[in-house]
């Protein structure tokens, strides 16, 4: 059992960093100090008690990350009610559905979002509020929401008279045991799961950061992911909130360019990112650059090879702000061809575990500690863990997890929960992998995923697939059975082909060509027996993860 609270935690980082900057919108320019920061909570607080809101009521709130955004969330959670986070690239259909399963009394959004909703669908919510300009998007009939906002302004002057100061801070004692957030896994009828995290969740997730001096009293913090994910909310802002960092948040798709030019800016001390980012530097800036007739021949020599990986460092260093301790990847598998790469010339980089259900954070080692190819040690203290096999260190089994992270369980989905959570505490996450003795864990892929061999070898598709998507012409690709065999069903990388002058008629041979390369790489039971080409994107969720359940057959 914690023995700090999340609440507390926040309550004395606003009260001690009072005069630092707290949050910035990079594309307004504008900046809010903690102190500043507190007294917009101040105000959502009083909101919240004019409406009737009370300890335990679920708040929903979606949009992009904004200053606006994030007082909703801390206000929520502070005041003692339960924030219900929603990705804003979830459908309308989707997004209602969360809305009404969470049971929220209150959303906000932007007017963006909330156009695209029909709010006669939304059957609990009492009303709707602008993320943008905090007015009244619509009420029921009897709501007294919109009356509330109309003399919010009044009530503050009247609360606070003499002005709003730092010995005015003060939050609930809710218990670091109960509800505070419910974080949705999937928007889908039918497939949502909303995972119940307390406030011990949270706790442990921040308290692993501040001991870990992830983030510190005036650090830089660039965050471009979606507070909405766990990864981002426990990393990007809540424990830069719990320690006085100064978070810039981003608020567009980040995509290389708009990223770069923001790193080069913020100069952040911590950078949080998915494979993705790491992935798409390597091929589009590096693969090319060391395929160069000279470069590739001065690599071949000993002594140059070094003198050339360290400018190379340098520059990715550079790219990245040139001022930050390590990147922590996480939220998706990351390529080996790739993660071998940047361990080579010694970037600073390092692979964490987590997952939704675990708010997020199982496994992180500092980079300078890190092993190749693992997914960090369990945190110490916080976490414990255990294979479901009779060699954990040598033969992969499904990887259990136990411990301050782990979520109380889905709400309204008891079947769901039994599934995974046992009551001995044990959450069985469906990966598949291996434990060392220091409590490093190495992960081999997903358990639904896995397929099994015509000889009972276990094959990973994740590991094959990494394998593939390194080969030229190839953007992404999965690996299915099909009657016995294994296929790689793949989207052509169309902006190489066009760069090469590769034509759409020339694909089946290539395809072919690389097949044979794969299965030299691979092992015999690891070979594909055709690679069948698809002719758009494979379907992602929010979070970018292909949805393998729509090509499994």
């Amino acid at each position: 059992m914690m023995k700090e609270n999340i609440i507390k935690i926040f309550e004395k980082s606003f009260i001690d960093n009072w005069e630092l900057p707290a949050l910035s919108d990079y594309n307004e320019g504008t900046t809010l100090t903690y102190g500043e920061f507190a007294e917009r909570i101040a105000m959502l607080h009083l909101l919240y008690e004019c409406c009737g809101i009370k300890p335990g009521d679920k708040v929903a709130l979606i949009g992009k990350n904004t200053p606006a955004w994030v007082t909703v969330f801390m206000g929520t959670i502070t005041y003692g009610a339960v924030i219900v986070p929603i990705l804003q690239e979830f459908n309308p259909t989707d997004a209602q559905h969360i809305i009404n399963h969470s049971e929220a009394q209150l959303l906000f959004t932007s007017k963006a979002i909330w156009d695209a909703l029909d709010f006669d669908q939304l059957f609990k919510i009492r009303a709707a509020i602008s993320l943008d300009n905090n007015q009244l998007l619509a009420e029921k009939d009897g709501s007294t929401v919109g009356k509330c906002l109309y003399g919010l302004t009044a009530e503050f002057k009247q609360t606070y008279p003499n002005g709003f100061y730092r010995n005015d801070i003060r939050y609930t004692d809710r218990d670091g045991s109960q509800l505070m957030e419910l974080n949705y896994t999937s928007g889908t009828t039918g497939f949502s799961k909303g995972v119940m995290i307390t406030g011990n969740n949270l706790c442990g997730n921040v308290v692993y950061g501040i001991n870990s001096g992830l983030h510190y009293r005036g650090s830089r913090c660039l965050s471009f992911l979606p507070l909405a994910h766990a990864y981002g909310c426990a990393f990007d802002m809540l424990t830069p909130l719990a320690v006085g960092s100064h978070i810039t948040l981003l608020g567009r798709i980040p995509s290389p360019k708009i990223l770069v030019k923001a790193l080069g800016e913020i100069k952040p001390n911590l950078v949080i990112c998915v494979p993705l980012i790491l992935e798409k530097i390597y091929s589009k800036m590096i693969v090319p650059m060391i395929s160069r007739g000279m470069l590739r021949w001065a690599l071949a020599v000993p002594f140059l090879d070094n003198r050339i990986y360290s400018q190379i460092r340098k520059k990715l260093i550079e790219a990245f702000g040139g001022e930050f301790e390590e990147i922590i990847v996480g939220g998706a598998p990351f390529n080996a061809e790739v993660e071998d790469f940047l361990y080579k010339i010694k970037f600073p980089f390092t692979v964490g575990y987590g997952m939704t259900e675990c708010a997020p954070l199982v496994s992180h080692t500092p980079w300078r500690e890190f092993v190749p190819h693992s997914a960090g040690r369990v945190l110490p203290g916080i976490m414990e863990c255990k294979i479901l096999s009779d060699d954990p260190e040598n033969v992969p089994g499904e990887i259990c997890v136990r411990g301050e992270n782990v979520m109380m369980g889905y709400f309204h989905n008891s079947e769901a929960t039994d599934k995974v959570l046992h009551d001995d505490g044990w959450l069985h996450t469906g990966d598949m992998g291996t434990l060392s003795a220091d409590g490093t864990i190495f992960i081999k892929g997903r358990l639904k995923t896995m397929l099994l061999g015509s000889n009972g070898q276990n094959i990973y598709p994740e590991e094959i697939e990494a394998k593939l998507n390194n080969m030229l012409y190839v953007s992404e690709s999965l690996v299915v059975e099909r009657e016995g065999k294994l296929v790689a069903l793949v989207y052509p990388d169309y902006e190489a082909m066009d760069q090469l002058g590769v034509t759409r008629d020339q694909l089946p041979e290539l395809m072919e060509n690389i097949r044979v390369e794969l299965n030299k790489l691979v092992a015999p039971y690891e070979r594909i027996a055709k690679i069948q080409l698809i002719a758009t994107e494979f379907e992602k969720t929010p979070k970018r993860s292909i949805k393998r359940y729509l090509y499994s057959n």
